[in-house]
């Protein structure tokens, strides 16, 4: 997998994918009608701190990539960036929202939610920096344990989200069309905004699998 070429317009896609990865999660908690699962547990942490949501998903962030000495991964500058830009994007987001009601309003911002999402996923993987914390934790348990990534993803974000849920977070609807469309979403919107040839003759996302791609922050 070729990553030379368009620093510029890597560094572009990272940073504007993992804001707009933030504030897709902030149309998510607006709606109120179901969080993708690592939010589930972080909205739910949130109502038992009285911090942020954003805050909380900093923090959660942090304590995943310590997970990440143990298993022998290292971190990257998408990885490093991935625990603070989204988290403050999504309490910025949150902020300039008004509070909705209606489910005229909440369905359209749920699904507007769950499109950019895909969307940001995309633009992220395909700048090629580095998975984000949770991700590195799912494919480094898979590499420690020999299971499948599907088989740990599956693990960890049923824990994260029964956790959540527990503690005050929200499932509906929401997290079930979440994980249904998630996967085509980010497969369609990487193969959007895969970077043009490098002068190599690679492709910056040439590599990238569909198991991988369907990882999130």
């Amino acid at each position: 997998m070729s990553t030379s070429g368009r620093p510029g317009r890597r560094l572009i896609q990272l940073y504007a994918g993992l804001a707009l990865y933030g504030a897709s999660s902030a149309l998510l908690v607006a709606a109120g009608l179901g969080l993708e699962p690592w939010n589930v547990l972080h909205q739910g942490l949130a109502e038992l701190t009285g911090l942020t949501i954003g805050v909380v998903s900093i923090a959660v962030g942090a304590v995943v990539l310590l997970l990440w000495i143990p298993l022998r991964q290292r971190p990257s500058l998408g990885t490093v960036s991935n625990v603070f830009v989204v988290g403050l994007a999504m309490d910025g987001t949150l902020a300039l929202l008004p509070d909705v009601h209606a489910l005229a309003v909440r369905v359209p911002l749920l699904v507007a939610g769950i499109v950019l999402n895909g969307a940001a996923t995309g633009l992220y993987i395909a700048a090629s920096f580095g998975p984000g914390p949770r991700d590195g934790l799912m494919t480094g348990l898979h590499r420690r344990t020999g299971r499948s990534i599907r088989l740990m993803r599956t693990v960890v974000e049923v824990t994260v989200v029964v956790t959540g849920f527990a503690l005050g977070g929200t499932i509906g609807i929401g997290t079930v069309l979440y994980a249904v469309s998630i996967g085509p979403l980010a497969q369609l919107f990487l193969r959007v905004f895969a970077a043009p040839p490098a002068p190599g003759g690679g492709t910056v996302v040439a590599a990238v699998t569909p198991d991988g791609a369907i990882l999130r922050p």
